[in-house]
C-alpha cells in the first residue's frame, strides 16, 4: 500500500506518536503477546502514567467507528494494540505548535503483519485519530489508556472542517483507504 507509513520511520510519524515492537511468543499451544508492561519506559514513563483501564472493542470488517469524524482527546493518552484481525490507524496532526502540524500517519496493525511486525501505538493528546478495520474480518482492538473513561473528553471533529490530505492530494476519507486496502 503506498500510503501507509512505516511505522519505524520515526522521521514521517507525527511528533509524540510512540511505536513499540510486541513480542509474539508461539508454541504448541497458541500465542502470547506483552502488550504493555510498567517496564516498557517507553510506553509507561512519567508522561504516559497512570494506567487507568483497559478495554477491547470487536468492530466488524470493513467498518469505521466512526465513519465521517476524528476522535480527540485533551486530557487523555490512547495505547492500541490489535489483537485479531486488522485495522488501518489514522492520525493527524492538527495541534498549530507542534512541529509535524498538518501530518496525517494511516499504518496498518495487525495479524497482515505477521508476527515480526506486530506493534502497538500511542497517540499523544490533541492529535486526531480513528480507524477502519480490514475488509475480510472483523478486528479486535484493545487500548490501555492513561484516563479512565470521561464522556466530556470524546471529542470529535467532522472531516471537512479538518482538511486532512492523503499523500496524493485527495481529501481524507475511509473510503479511499478502503479502495487501498482492495488493491492490497
Amino acid at each position: 500500500m503506498h500510503f501507509f507509513n512505516d511505522p519505524f520511520q520515526s522521521d514521517s510519524l507525527i511528533e509524540g506518536v510512540r511505536i513499540r515492537k510486541l513480542q509474539v511468543n508461539k508454541d504448541n499451544r497458541g500465542d502470547l503477546v506483552e502488550t504493555l508492561k510498567a517496564s516498557w519506559e517507553d510506553f509507561y514513563d512519567a508522561d504516559t502514567l497512570p494506567f487507568a483501564q483497559c478495554y477491547f472493542s470487536r468492530t466488524h470488517a470493513g467498518i469505521a467507528r466512526d465513519e465521517d469524524k476524528w476522535h480527540i482527546h485533551s486530557h487523555q493518552i490512547d495505547r492500541f494494540a490489535v489483537i485479531d484481525g486488522d485495522i488501518v490507524l489514522g492520525m493527524y496532526d492538527n495541534r498549530i505548535d507542534s512541529p509535524t502540524n498538518g501530518t496525517l500517519n494511516l499504518l496498518r496493525m495487525g495479524e497482515s503483519n505477521n508476527d515480526g511486525g506486530q506493534y502497538a501505538t500511542m497517540i499523544p493528546i490533541g492529535v486526531l485519530h480513528g480507524f477502519v478495520t480490514g475488509l475480510d474480518k472483523t478486528a479486535i482492538l484493545t487500548n490501555f489508556p492513561t484516563q479512565l473513561w470521561d464522556p466530556s473528553d470524546e471529542g470529535r471533529v467532522a472531516f471537512d472542517d479538518i482538511g486532512a490530505r492523503m499523500p496524493n492530494g485527495e481529501l481524507f476519507s475511509w473510503d479511499l483507504v478502503r479502495e487501498e486496502l482492495r488493491k492490497a
